[in-house]
């Protein structure tokens, strides 16, 4: 990574950001939701304050093959759903991961984002976990179409093997019925954005460490839809638990080697939403 790869991005950044501004004014309060894994936590201080960047987390119901049906069957717009796995944890780490690595104005906490509300349009980068048991309703994906082709960029994370693939592909062909899904390639300027991320390896989640992979999902796939003008308006992280190298980055028992690509994979993908 050289000094000039780094500027350039981030000065292009900051003359989009200032664009934003604007935006800004009119972003939702924060607010917090139960998690499956955390219930109570403390909100960072600096929740409130209007930044350039905050992680933005998607909100969606549950799918047919949701794998905390029967445990969790409140509505799920009020958390203790599976759009919240991870959550805030991975949120607030990554954030805190990229305040340090780059000169943008990020905030610590999250915001979780619900489509039905209308305020997709305010935040330049959304994330969702565990895309290949969502639910995510026709109504729902016309905005996330309209969010994507607009500008906006989404991060898909944390499924594995072929019947999650089915999920996910079916719920992207309602956004975009007519653009494929195809693999990334390596001299992609996404993965060059900041960091050089030629080699790319499986992350898997902190319970499937022994495996290495979670359900018949071995081989990890970095993929992504463009738009006309070949921008990476969605980028698929498929058999790898990106989230989790973000949760569990400050844990010993976690391998460092994961979450040193998850934090790069993520810095690379911001910078890039904010300058493509």
């Amino acid at each position: 990574m050289t000094a000039r790869k780094v500027i350039r991005p981030l000065a292009c950044a900051a003359a989009l950001l200032s664009a934003l501004l604007g935006a800004r004014a009119f972003q939702r309060p924060f607010h917090q939701f139960p998690g499956v894994e955390y219930r109570e936590f403390e909100t960072p201080i600096d929740a409130t304050e209007k930044t350039e960047w905050a992680f933005a987390r998607l909100m969606y119901p549950p799918g047919a093959n949701d794998g905390y049906r029967g445990r969790f069957d409140g509505d799920w717009r009020q958390g203790l759903s599976l759009w919240t796995q991870d959550y805030p944890r991975a949120d607030r780490h990554f954030s805190q991961a990229l305040r340090r690595l780059t000169r943008i104005h990020v905030r610590s906490a999250e915001q979780p984002i619900n489509l039905d509300e209308g305020d997709v349009f305010d935040w330049p980068w959304l994330y969702a976990v565990q895309v290949g048991e969502w639910g995510v309703t026709d109504a729902q994906a016309k905005v996330l179409r309209e969010y994507l082709l607009r500008g906006g960029f989404f991060m898909a994370d944390d499924f594995h093997g072929a019947l999650e693939w089915s999920v996910f592909e079916n719920v992207m062909k309602k956004v975009f019925p007519d653009r494929p899904i195809e693999e990334i390639q390596t001299e992609d300027p996404i993965f060059h954005t900041v960091y050089d991320l030629d080699e790319r390896y499986q992350v898997p989640g902190s319970e499937h460490l022994r495996t290495g992979f979670k359900n018949e999902g071995r081989v990890p796939h970095w993929r992504g839809i463009y738009d006309d003008k070949r921008r990476v308006m969605v980028a698929i992280s498929f058999n790898s638990d990106i989230g989790d190298s973000w949760e569990w980055a400050d844990e010993a028992a976690y391998p460092e080697k994961f979450s040193a690509l998850g934090i790069r994979l993520g810095v690379n993908y911001v910078v890039y939403a904010m300058t493509h």
